[in-house]
């Protein structure tokens, strides 16, 4: 009945139609029967004369629009009935492409998370600073044998034009005492310009200052996990706490961000004279921190640190570690990580378009006589063309969606769980990924949805 209506439609449109049929149901339908026998006509009824005109005015521009218009949203409802028809089979077809997107996506937002993190620990131990060593490298036998860097030294390279400041480091461990209470803790010492190299900024008090490091004074600087843990409620300045059995009195309190590295740790912070006088009892200085100035490169700072530092030792018997360069082997070894895991889950995508590439042939052929009752009453091959592959990619793109929110899903899982580790989503990545799943809808769609527009209609007719 629906095709008969359509019939009639063209018909008041001016169209002329002609139907061939052995049913009598259907020819009471046209305004005029031929009977024909054996090739002789044996009646002419005419039940209604009734004629119309085709117009005849030229067809616009917006004619056309509408035309094609029409066209388009004519093949994107039947796609969706098609979709709606087969719901299970048209999710697991979209599986492939669910979980090819959902993996790159949670890859992506990992690699993020994992790039941020690192990096945090990086810039917690001093942004854009380098670090000189004694010995070849870390693990050097040899190293305990060589000179220890002199007070004239550091000194020297806090001098230098692109230097913002230096400090020497010496790092231990003890037990850090107040009241009843003993807690494991970290101790950092180096000059006045300790906090601002380790990237602690004073919350509380105040910081060291340059007669601290002249008189060796016992004043201590703790962070805010030591304040929380013994002075919970309470100022902690001016009092005593003790470290390794020795008193120190607190003249401020030092905040680092929580995702940085060792934030997890109590530190407390001393002049490097005071440790070297009432702690450790060795003047030695191991170990050098530089704060380079941020407008300057990095790899050139360096290069001019070593030279001044071999032309005062007489020998280059040191390494450098450069913050810098760290940074960027951390974001290169990330980036090809996430590439090579991408490559990975671009394969399942692969996997899923072939999937719906096998599907749509599959359902082409189960789908023959409607192509052919479509092409009898008018339809063109672009239009049969453009209707499956509107239903590729429409089943691509949901699986696109879909993928998107199950990579939401995952990522909101794991953030809530509070493990420290993050995962940020790119909306860059969520775009390509959904634009990715639609590119392998029309591919993978475009073959099927060709062979559906080249059948014969004649053919898809007679094909049960």
């Amino acid at each position: 009945v629906m095709v008969m209506q359509i019939l009639k439609e063209l018909h008041k449109d001016g169209h002329t139609i002609i139907i061939v049929t052995h049913d009598k149901d259907i020819a009471s339908w046209a305004n005029r029967i031929i009977e024909i026998k054996d090739g002789n006509i044996i009646k002419d009824d005419i039940k209604n004369n009734q004629c119309y005109e085709k117009s005849s005015k030229n067809i616009s521009i917006e004619s056309n629009f509408k035309a094609l218009k029409d066209r388009l949203i004519e093949s994107f409802m039947m796609s969706v009935g098609a979709i709606k028809s087969h719901k299970l089979r048209s999710f697991l077809t979209m599986l492939g492409i669910i979980i090819g997107i959902a993996s790159v996506i949670c890859v992506v937002a990992l690699a993020k998370g994992s790039e941020q993190k690192i990096l945090a620990n990086i810039n917690s131990m001093g942004t854009n600073t380098i670090t000189l060593n004694l010995g070849k490298n870390f693990g050097d036998r040899n190293a305990r044998k060589l000179k220890d860097f002199s007070i004239e030294s550091y000194k020297m390279l806090e001098s230098l034009s692109f230097v913002d400041y230096a400090t020497p480091r010496i790092n231990a461990t003890g037990l850090l005492t107040y009241g009843n209470k003993n807690i494991d803790a970290s101790l950092r010492s180096g000059s006045e310009n300790l906090l601002n190299v380790s990237g602690v900024t004073i919350t509380h008090g105040r910081d060291f200052e340059f007669d601290d490091l002249r008189f060796s004074r016992s004043n201590i600087i703790i962070d805010d996990l030591a304040q929380k843990e013994f002075f919970d409620g309470v100022d902690p300045i001016g009092k005593t706490i003790i470290f390794n059995k020795q008193p120190f009195t607190i003249i401020g309190v030092g905040y680092k961000d929580p995702g940085s590295y060792g934030a997890d740790n109590i530190t407390v912070y001393l002049p490097y004279t005071t440790a070297a006088n009432k702690l450790t009892g060795q003047q030695n200085i191991r170990s050098i921190i530089v704060k380079i100035n941020d407008e300057v490169n990095a790899q050139v700072a360096e290069s001019g640190i070593i030279e001044a530092m071999s032309s005062i030792r007489g020998t280059k018997d040191f390494f450098t570690v450069n913050s810098d360069t760290i940074m960027q082997t951390v974001q290169s070894t990330v980036n090809s990580m996430s590439l090579l895991i991408s490559g990975v889950a671009f394969i399942s995508l692969m996997v899923g378009g072939i999937g719906v590439m096998n599907i749509m042939l599959v359902s082409v052929f189960e789908r023959t006589k409607e192509i052919g009752i479509r092409m009898a009453i008018g339809a063109k091959s672009r239009d049969i063309l453009l209707q499956f592959l509107i239903e590729a990619i429409l089943l691509c793109a949901i699986g696109g969606v879909i993928g998107v929110g199950l990579a939401y899903l995952v990522g909101t899982i794991i953030n809530a769980l509070d493990t420290g580790f993050t995962m940020i989503f790119s909306t860059a990545s969520i775009v390509i990924a959904i634009g990715v799943s639609s590119l392998i809808g029309i591919i993978f769609g475009y073959i099927p949805a060709k062979n559906a527009s080249k059948l014969n209609p004649i053919d898809a007719l007679l094909r049960d």
